[in-house]
């Protein structure tokens, strides 16, 4: 492989309690209790919008105020309420001494993950950090894939994708190149299983043996 895609939240990054904190924020502005907070874990990875339209039914208007507020704590707090899975500077260092190029593919806005990737001093590694935009477009998977790849001039089977939910390997898949799905962030095992990636790790520590 010449080319690593990396999703962010639950590959590189533990997020869900920034996350979490963040939701709940939103939901609190807009006069919503959510009297199971563990159940906000959902939110790590998928579309912001796409995920307070499912689990809350909210209306077109209210989702652009939920995220507004939801954006309100993120910025502030929310993004640093987070930390690096062990291993993985030592894995990204490896793989670019190696000769390997890296970039980030991600669902979460690119302002975001710049900032995320900068406090971690994590950003030196990639060549190209690629997320989804303020105004809410380009967050599916396959689009910030596609985009991420036309940064490069490489072929499709040199390329591989890392992520810890179905919609990284859905989103690999569309594009054309291979996948792996770790199971140490934030989709379960069934669920990564079901969308059927070409290979499986439980820890940074596989991940690095199957990479290096």
């Amino acid at each position: 492989m010449k080319l690593v895609l990396f999703d962010l939240d639950g590959t590189l990054t533990e997020s869900h309690p920034g996350i979490i904190n963040s939701v709940q924020y939103a939901l609190a502005k807009l006069g919503i209790e959510e009297k199971e907070p563990e159940r906000l874990v959902a939110f790590v990875g998928p579309p912001l919008r796409q995920s307070f339209q499912k689990f809350y039914g909210l209306s077109e208007a209210e989702v652009d105020q939920a995220v507004t507020f939801y954006r309100e704590y993120f910025r502030e707090r929310g993004m640093y309420e987070n930390r690096v899975y062990a291993g993985v500077p030592e894995l990204l260092a490896g793989l670019t001494r190696s000769g390997r190029r890296l970039a980030v593919a991600t669902s979460k806005p690119t302002l975001f993950a710049e900032k995320i990737l900068a406090h971690f001093q994590l950003d030196q590694y990639f060549a190209a950090i690629v997320g989804s935009h303020l105004d809410g477009s380009r967050v599916n998977k396959g689009e910030v894939i596609r985009d991420a790849l036309g940064l490069f001039a490489v072929e499709r089977d040199q390329v591989l994708m890392v992520g810890d939910r179905e919609h990284d390997v859905i989103g690999a898949r569309e594009n054309g190149i291979k996948v792996i799905a770790v199971t140490y962030g934030y989709g379960s095992v069934a669920e990564l299983t079901a969308a059927r990636p070409d290979f499986l790790a439980a820890s940074v520590t596989e991940l690095r043996q199957l990479l290096l």
